[in-house]
């Protein structure tokens, strides 16, 4: 790992600004996918259902809950992470991002390590996440760190059919 990354939970308002900033962009990066698959975010989070997700995180995603991070280089933050509880036992990893210019450093995969043993230390079982069929770079990384594909593990709109890729992890 960079010896200049660092995560943090963010709790001063510098912090939660910047994990704010950072998810904001990350919901710009998937509305600049394909047309077909902005669409499915701009049903699933128009923009004020995703400010009511992002206030939620910050009082609801704190241990044992959950997880928010920042991955911070050099002290600047550059990307970002949530881990919440999806049902007893299992978390579910979110919002996953990392900013351009941090992106092939080992930035992604150093923050997916560092949420997968959040998982771990809230003492999660399984972990369930999804990312978009046209986010290859990050079906790789989930590939490579051990998580498994499977089918949907929640209810997926019409719209969204054939547009997510679904990974599990057993931490047992």
């Amino acid at each position: 790992m960079d010896p200049a990354l660092r995560f943090i939970a963010p709790e001063t308002p510098d912090d939660l600004a910047a994990f704010r900033r950072l998810n904001w962009e990350y919901r710009d990066l998937l509305l600049s996918l394909p047309p077909e698959d902005a669409a499915v975010v701009t049903l699933a989070y128009p923009e004020a259902k995703y400010r009511a997700v992002l206030d939620a995180i910050e009082t609801e995603n704190r241990p044992p809950r959950g997880m928010m991070r920042l991955v911070m280089k050099d002290g600047a933050p550059v990307g970002c992470g949530t881990v919440q509880t999806f049902e007893p036992g299992t978390a579910e990893i979110k919002r996953v991002y990392i900013a351009e210019a941090a992106r092939g450093t080992g930035a992604g995969r150093a923050l997916m390590e560092r949420l997968i043993a959040d998982c771990r230390d809230l003492g999660f079982r399984r972990i369930v996440m999804d990312t978009g069929r046209v986010l290859t770079t990050a079906q790789a990384l989930y590939d490579r760190l051990g998580f498994v594909r499977r089918g949907p593990y929640q209810d997926v709109p019409e719209i969204a059919e054939g547009r997510l890729v679904f990974y599990e992890m057993d931490l047992g």
